[in-house]
């Protein structure tokens, strides 16, 4: 919980704090949309969150992004999704997803035509952080930078558990795509 709420507090001192720094180029945003579909053989559960909010600094590459995984809607029914917060995601205890690291391959910024890029860094769900290097689609549009992504989850790397009796039911592999767009902080 005291590492949900430091990466909270992270976010919030990057947005506000940053931007005063001398020749850095400090993106924010808040409303990045991600969903993710659990495609097993007897369900497909899909459910989706606009409430993602993350900072990149272009000059240096770094960014953190993070979710409450309580804004998650879209599941079968009201059930399912009682179940994912409590019983698979555990959220009193893990309220948050984030990913956090840096860009490693040169971005260039000028550039307007997509660019694709990977991210590395620490994806952090249910409390267990894995590092990742996540491929990322990138579009310069004047001052404003969109992202896409899509990649696989696997449960185990998070240690959640599927009890057998469902396991038909949700995948292993979670498909996740992710999109958004960046703006200069003021």
């Amino acid at each position: 919980m005291l590492k949900q709420k430091f990466i909270y507090g992270f976010i919030l001192s990057l947005y506000f704090s940053l931007p005063a720094v001398l020749g850095q180029s400090i993106y924010s945003t808040n409303q990045v949309e991600i969903d993710f579909i659990s495609d097993a053989p007897l369900e497909i559960i899909k459910a989706s969150s606009e409430n993602c909010r993350g900072v990149l600094n272009i000059d240096s590459g770094e960014f953190i992004f993070s979710v409450f995984i309580k804004t998650f809607d879209g599941f079968n029914n009201p059930l399912q999704k009682i179940h994912f917060q409590e019983n698979y995601l555990e959220v009193a205890a893990y309220p948050d997803a984030s990913f956090t690291g840096r860009i490693i391959d040169q971005f260039q910024f000028k550039k307007l035509q997509p660019q694709r890029i990977r991210a590395k860094g620490d994806l952090l769900i249910h409390g267990v952080s894995v590092e990742r290097i996540i491929p990322v689609d990138l579009t310069v549009t004047g001052d404003t930078v969109s992202f896409s992504s899509s990649f696989k989850i696997l449960l185990e790397d998070h240690l959640i558990n599927i009890p057998r009796i469902v396991r038909q039911k949700i995948s292993e592999e979670i498909n996740v795509s992710i999109k958004g767009v960046l703006k200069p902080v003021e």
